[in-house]
């Protein structure tokens, strides 16, 4: 990193609420928000939006014309950029930069034309315009008023920590002094279902917990997806009401084994996490908060990772899947949140059914993972 880099604010909705002290809150007991959904012709174990956020949600798409044909997950973006903006003290006409992404973008509307369209052979015409990935970004630019590059992209499930890459190097290129960076996600549809079922992936069992994100011992797959967002604010230098500050960023890629999975040590990670630690002792990272997906091959390679990075000594490990489910391309981010929660309140959060670890008397550096389809990997250093 040329210079500091000052996380101001951050903003999120998921089944964990949509609060800071709320989520804080949640993350404190052992429950988990994952229930059992009934879509039309089957049921699914989804982690969905409370019912008081879906109605702030759906008063958001009803507050201006212009909204009301725009897809949950543009909606999701632009309520969490709202709180974001607002936290860090930004104002509308403010110059920064908007990079929001999405593993999936417009699920719910990119199926219901495609459906009209075999039905009646032709389609709405906003059908391309509300569809696109561009007009995540487009629209949280037009709802905050701001001046400043737009950019929004996927890159499957590293996609928010991807965008915070991107942020950072806008940064320190000298292009902007502030970005605001995020991922959303509203892919809660019988036919995303149906696409994870087919990999064999999905969680099937009603057990106490759905989905075993780092249970390594587990036998069966048990991804659960999720919905939600999160964005975050972050600014060039070292400011007096940063929240957290970023001390290292990792990218990595690696080539394929198969079409879903990274290897079987996870090489991607193995090379991110070695270049957001760049050189600080590995010894002086406090905790991990892993990617973790709750599949057996996704959770074991990056813990096999970890363990070639982190022989000498192994960090506390957590990951949040298990209770608000897989968010997709917002997954990054969310991750980013619980390792800023845990730096402000100095507190681990265990994940309840796995492994005995040893908990840490102070946490000062927490390393956040995230990867996605193509072995996309990112790693970034947080420090508080």
């Amino acid at each position: 990193m040329k210079e500091p880099i000052s996380i101001t604010s951050i903003a999120s909705v998921s089944a964990l609420g949509n609060s800071q002290e709320e989520i804080w809150g949640n993350y404190l007991n052992d429950d988990h928000f994952i229930t059992e959904n009934q879509f039309e012709v089957s049921k699914a174990f989804v982690a969905k939006l409370p019912l008081a956020i879906q109605k702030e949600i759906k008063a958001l798409r009803n507050s201006d014309a212009k909204y009301k044909k725009l897809d949950a997950s543009v909606l999701y973006a632009m309520y969490v950029s709202r709180k974001a903006m607002k936290a860090a003290e930004w104002n509308q006409g403010d110059p920064f930069g908007i990079n929001i992404g999405s593993s999936r973008g417009a699920t719910e509307l990119f199926e219901k034309y495609h459906k009209e369209f075999l039905d009646k052979s032709k389609t709405s015409t906003l059908s391309s315009p509300t569809t696109t990935l561009g007009n995540i970004s487009s629209w949280v630019a037009h709802d905050l008023q701001s001046d400043g590059p737009e950019i929004s992209h996927s890159i499957t499930c590293s996609t928010a920590l991807h965008a915070l890459l991107n942020g950072v190097a806008w940064i320190q290129a000298g292009m902007a002094d502030k970005f605001l960076v995020g991922g959303t996600e509203a892919s809660l549809t019988e036919f995303t279902i149906a696409q994870m079922q087919a990999m064999k992936i999905y969680a099937k069992d009603a057990a106490e917990y759905p989905c075993r994100a780092l249970d390594l011992e587990k036998k069966k797959n048990t991804m659960v997806i999720g919905e939600g967002a999160s964005s975050i604010c972050i600014e060039k230098g070292d400011k007096e009401n940063a929240i957290a500050k970023i001390l290292g960023i990792g990218y990595a890629t690696e080539i394929l084994e198969h079409n879903i999975s990274i290897s079987t040590e996870a090489t991607c990670f193995q090379k991110s996490m070695k270049m957001a630690i760049g050189e600080i002792n590995p010894n002086e990272i406090d905790a991990i908060v892993m990617h973790a997906p709750g599949t057996i091959q996704g959770d074991l390679s990056e813990f096999k990772a970890i363990e070639k990075i982190f022989s000498n000594k192994m960090p506390f490990l957590t990951t949040n899947k298990w209770k608000l489910g897989h968010t997709f391309g917002a997954s990054g981010l969310l991750s980013l949140e619980l390792a800023i929660l845990m730096l402000q309140n100095q507190q681990p959060i265990s994940v309840p059914f796995a492994m005995e670890q040893n908990q840490p008397k102070n946490i000062q550096k927490v390393l956040v993972n995230a990867v996605g389809f193509g072995g996309n990997a990112v790693s970034v250093l947080l420090s508080k």
